[in-house]
């Protein structure tokens, strides 16, 4: 099996140039910002970085296809970079320091491409997380001085710790009753929103999250550290992996049983 050691460090230094371009332009008065035609803000930071990754990962890595958020795909093969320049894009415009850089290389296998590396980079909050296939998961400042992450052994609804978004996307896809059965179930929820739900289940400090609506750059990178965390990292109709449009995430143990709350109709 390969190792993806160089891809994972090739991963570090893309999430360093984005890092600093990003932190360049948070809170910067004339930040310039546009509404995209899904109604969602875009910001010339947002470009700004995917432009560099893929300007990175053209010379690095030219035979390596690219997704990104702001800019499409690019490039076929095996072999396919996904990134989302910064996943919290409300937060940053607004200077709230919850946004982060994801990264994910993705390789075709059965079952279709499935992640094999992931950084997720909160410059802001002066935390990373990343993982490879088959070595771990882990938090630092850098490869050499990291800690692994392991996710939590609470295995009672009763006791869990349950992390969310917001209420509106389980409202429209009619799974709002569900949702509330399930906070009602639990010991505590908190809606920390966007990537740091996911970092939260790898590290143990939640027990399980889940969004109704996402994009597989929103999920590539947060899939790959959960699962060699030894969690759990499903669609909501509980296929593995980031493909099912939105998103569930566990220490494993309550993965059914918190499926089956939001599956209610």
């Amino acid at each position: 099996m390969p190792d993806y050691l160089d891809d994972l460090r090739l991963a570090h230094v893309l999430a360093d140039a984005a890092d600093a371009a990003t932190m360049d332009r948070f809170k910067a008065l004339d930040l310039k910002v546009e509404t995209k035609p899904d109604m969602t803000p875009v910001s010339e930071a947002d470009k700004a970085a995917e432009e560099l990754i893929r300007g990175q990962l053209q010379r690095a890595r030219p035979r390596d296809a690219v997704l990104g958020e702001e800019y499409g795909v690019e490039g076929t093969g095996p072999r396919r970079w996904v990134v989302d320049p910064i996943d919290g894009t409300k937060n940053y415009v607004r200077g709230v320091p919850v946004w982060a850089t994801l990264i994910s290389l993705m390789e075709a296998g059965e079952g279709g491409y499935q992640p094999v590396v992931g950084v997720v980079s909160a410059p802001a909050l002066g935390r990373r997380w990343w993982a490879a296939k088959g070595h771990g998961a882990f938090t630092g400042r850098s490869l050499s001085q990291a800690s692994r992450l392991q996710v939590s052994r609470v295995a009672e609804l009763s006791d869990a710790s349950f992390a969310y978004s917001s209420l509106g996307g389980w409202e429209e896809q009619g799974r709002l009753d569900g949702f509330l059965d399930l906070t009602r179930a639990v010991w505590r929820t908190r809606a920390y929103g966007d990537f740091w739900p996911y970092m939260m289940v790898a590290e143990g400090s939640v027990d399980f999250c889940a969004e109704p609506a996402l994009s597989l750059w929103d999920m590539a990178a947060n899939a790959i550290v959960v699962t060699e965390a030894g969690g759990t990292f499903t669609g909501l109709d509980g296929r593995p992996g980031p493909h099912s449009g939105n998103a569930a995430a566990s220490n494993g143990l309550l993965h059914d049983e918190m499926l089956g709350y939001l599956n209610r109709r």
